[in-house]
């Protein structure tokens, strides 16, 4: 980076920007909001030391995953990103139980009125989702009674 162009990083830490900053790559001078919800949370030193430990081609995602979960503390200081995970796997429970309510609905039509429609074909759940779901589900039930925050 030239001395008159520096990167986000630099900008907010009023600190002139080296050639071969680390920082610079992923925290553009374009955007100075993402670098200063990064700092707020992690630090400049601790998000450069973590960033020195990945190789250089993982660099980009762990720059995005350290600014994701940055921008998540700040918004929800206690939960942080897993209060997002956790709304998302709520909302996976409460819709699958949906579906099924549906799909016993829809037997219960069919056997109610079985001229009106064919014959149903076997449909059901990709094997690979049922198995996955109960998975995380289960993984959710018992991250729920260890914590008992959720």
């Amino acid at each position: 980076m030239s001395s008159f162009s520096r990167c986000a990083a630099c900008k907010y830490l009023r600190r002139k920007c080296p050639q071969d900053c680390i920082l610079a790559p992923y925290f553009p001078s374009s955007n100075p909001q993402r670098f200063a919800c990064v700092h707020k949370i992690f630090g400049a030193s601790n998000v450069t030391k973590m960033l020195q430990q990945v190789p250089g081609h993982l660099r980009a995602e762990a720059a995005e995953c350290i600014s994701y979960e940055a921008t998540a503390r700040v918004q929800d200081p206690v939960y942080g990103c897993v209060g997002i995970i956790t709304q998302l796997q709520q909302q996976i429970t409460q819709i699958h139980s949906e579906i099924m309510k549906i799909k016993g609905e829809m037997v219960a039509h069919r056997s109610a009125h079985p001229q009106h429609l064919p014959s149903p074909q076997p449909q059901g759940e990709p094997s690979w989702f049922s198995s996955t779901h109960r998975q995380e589900q289960d993984n959710f039930q018992s991250d729920k009674h260890l914590s008992g925050n959720f």
